[in-house]
């Protein structure tokens, strides 16, 4: 399986809110949405968090 880059899934989970917003799914295509859209969110915090890892650990290797 090839890891979604954070761009990627950031794009795809705006898109579905987009969607989910305009109210015009039915009941099982807008759940189907929003549980996309959770694992969408799932991997966009990830990604912030081992960002922010890394920058963590070179701002202080640089101190």
């Amino acid at each position: 399986m090839v890891e979604k880059r954070f761009e990627e899934a950031y794009n795809q989970l705006q898109d579905i809110v987009r969607k989910l917003e305009e109210g015009n799914l039915d009941l099982e295509d807008a759940l189907s949405q929003f549980e996309e859209g959770m694992s969408l969110l799932s991997i966009c915090k990830e990604k912030i968090k081992t960002a922010e890892q890394k920058i963590e650990e070179l701002t202080e290797k640089n101190c």
